[in-house]
């Protein structure tokens, strides 16, 4: 699938679906919210009503000519995270794409919930949220307690509180030259 997407099930963490989807834009980057439902709106784990841009159920599965760039997200958040790791159709669009040269990225929950399913899982150093880490070591994904990391095709992120350092990680990994000009705009390299 040809695009940067971010999916969402009710329940997902606000900023990092969100702080995500700005950073992407800022940098010039199209990057489209995905229900998992067909539905055209998605409740964040705070209550707020987001419309999406697409739903799940009405996605081609069509994989061609995917590469590095093209990047599936998911955020965190409770329900959100469980609810995206129970979705049949979702886990095997995401190894479909994975297995077609694209890039996957998940950030606190959503790694040991989501991403431990990816086959391919196995030697990439992974971030996560405390807690969840255990699925991705079983999987064989070495846990380092870091903001974000970019193994090869796949990047997670720890937690809401480093959710534009995971999106500024998407930007290196996509349009690497854009990552010191939105990193500077957003005040982040004074840090």
């Amino acid at each position: 699938m040809k695009g940067i997407y971010i999916f969402l099930a009710d329940g997902f963490e606000d900023v990092e679906a969100l702080g995500t989807n700005d950073v992407l834009r800022r940098a010039g980057l199209r990057s489209e919210l995905v229900g998992i439902r067909e539905e055209p709106f998605v409740q964040s784990s705070h209550h707020i009503t987001v419309s999406v841009d697409d739903c799940l159920p009405f996605f081609k599965s069509e994989h061609e000519g995917t590469t590095a760039e093209d990047v599936l997200i998911f955020p965190g958040g409770m329900p959100g995270s469980k609810s995206l790791a129970a979705c049949k159709p979702l886990i095997k669009f995401m190894q479909d794409h994975y297995d077609a040269g694209g890039s996957v990225a998940a950030i606190c929950a959503a790694p040991g919930l989501v991403l431990s399913q990816l086959k391919g899982i196995a030697g990439a150093t992974v971030t996560c949220f405390d807690g969840f880490e255990g699925a991705l070591e079983a999987a064989g994904a070495k846990f380092e307690p870091r903001p974000a990391i970019t193994s090869g095709r796949i990047i997670t992120g720890r937690s809401a509180g480093h959710a534009l350092a995971f999106a500024l990680e998407i930007v290196r990994k996509v349009r690497p030259e854009k990552y010191d000009e939105v990193s500077h705009a957003l005040y982040l390299d004074t840090l």
